[in-house]
């Protein structure tokens, strides 16, 4: 039980920070061997998706309101920003779908390849961060800088780019302020994320959800709720600092992860 609290916590706190939650899990599930006594091959998809559930359900519990209004403006034609949402998942959700074998089978497998992924995000979300203003809310979105964010999401399908990183790093770049940016990445974070589970959901044998639903429904609700907990943190600690915090986690971490791989 213990080391299913500790992966729904590392679900709930890397899916939003800029950290990567595709590399933690890999990192700490399949390096570190957390949680491998009791999570067989069998389930580690079912129990990827009650996690994945979780995290998503936090945002939109978190931003409801925001949300809802996105939506009847949109219908009411008073707001484009559910269009610039859609069409910044469009290159993710197409690459993740024609690459998913690629990636599941080569990518997710390469810890050297997710170290330097690990490691290079973090230089450059700090590096964009400290050489670019931040003049730009999200009412200056407009479909060419949608379009930009969603080629930098694509990124995110390498373990260890992170999707919250690479779509912050792109809204900085473009000069968004860091409230505006990481907002923007958390409602990407709905479509994309909920794309992947219904691709996931065909995939899996419900009866294994059944046989192991102490797993899955303890795994959702940590999830959900460390979720909620990293947004505001997020949210709060960008008002009045930068990310370097999180390039020197990255940076730490890849170098332990490497000493580990040497010493085992």
């Amino acid at each position: 039980m213990i080391s299913i609290i500790i992966l729904s916590i590392i679900q709930g706190i890397a899916e939003f920070l800029p950290i990567s939650s595709s590399a933690h899990l890999i990192i700490f599930r399949d390096i570190f061997m957390i949680g491998k006594d009791v999570i067989s091959p069998s389930i580690e998809l079912t129990f990827d998706i009650a996690l994945h559930i979780g995290t998503m359900l936090s945002i939109i519990v978190y931003f409801f309101k925001d949300l809802s209004n996105m939506f009847f403006n949109s219908v009411k034609k008073e707001d484009k920003l559910l269009i610039y949402i859609i069409i910044s998942t469009i290159p993710a959700a197409l690459a993740g779908f024609l690459f998913e074998d690629v990636i599941d089978s080569i990518i997710r497998n390469n810890y050297v390849l997710i170290i330097i992924a690990l490691s290079i995000m973090g230089i450059i979300i700090y590096y964009i961060d400290c050489n670019k203003e931040g003049r730009k809310s999200i009412n200056s979105m407009n479909y060419k800088d949608a379009l930009l964010i969603g080629l930098c999401q694509v990124f995110a399908l390498i373990p260890g780019f992170s999707r919250s990183g690479s779509t912050i790093s792109g809204l900085r770049y473009l000069e968004y302020d860091r409230e505006t940016s990481a907002k923007y990445s958390f409602y990407l974070s709905v479509p994309i994320v909920l794309g992947a589970l219904l691709l996931q959901l065909i995939k899996i044998d419900f009866s294994i959800i059944i046989s192991n639903i102490f797993i899955f429904i303890l795994g959702l609700i940590v999830s959900f709720l460390v979720g909620l907990l990293s947004i505001k943190f997020l949210l709060k600690y960008l008002k009045n600092n930068s990310f370097k915090i999180f390039m020197w986690y990255r940076l730490i971490l890849s170098l332990i992860v490497i000493i580990y791989l040497i010493l085992m």
